[in-house]
């Protein structure tokens, strides 16, 4: 057999293993890159309590993936929330205590003597 006959008979299995392939995806109701969809969620969500605290930001897990997200940007998106809510928690008992401060002064009423 020739060179020439050889590939065209080469190629002639080729085509028709393509068009087999392509044929059976379509049949299935599958398109060629289907294999590639959201993987079916096996694990509880990753979810925080209503009210969370900085702790609640470390105890975090999510679950490895083929294509996941880098987990190096994760950790550091999750440590800048962990320290905003550090702030914003000590913010508030700041202010709380400024806010107690003149009732204490005041009396029970939190008037002020003229």
């Amino acid at each position: 057999m020739d060179p020439v006959s050889f590939f065209l008979v080469f190629l002639a299995i080729v085509l028709v293993g393509a068009a087999l392939y392509l044929g059976a995806g379509i049949v299935r109701g599958r398109s060629i890159g289907s294999g590639l969809d959201q993987p079916v969620p096996n694990l509880p969500a990753v979810l925080l309590p209503e009210n969370a605290k900085p702790a609640d930001i470390d105890s975090l897990s999510f679950a490895l993936g083929l294509r996941g997200y880098r987990m190096d940007q994760v950790d550091q998106v999750l440590d800048e929330l962990r320290d905003q809510l550090q702030a914003k928690d000590r913010e508030i008992e700041r202010l709380g205590a400024l806010v107690q401060q003149p009732r204490r002064e005041g009396g029970e009423t939190g008037r002020t003597q003229p």
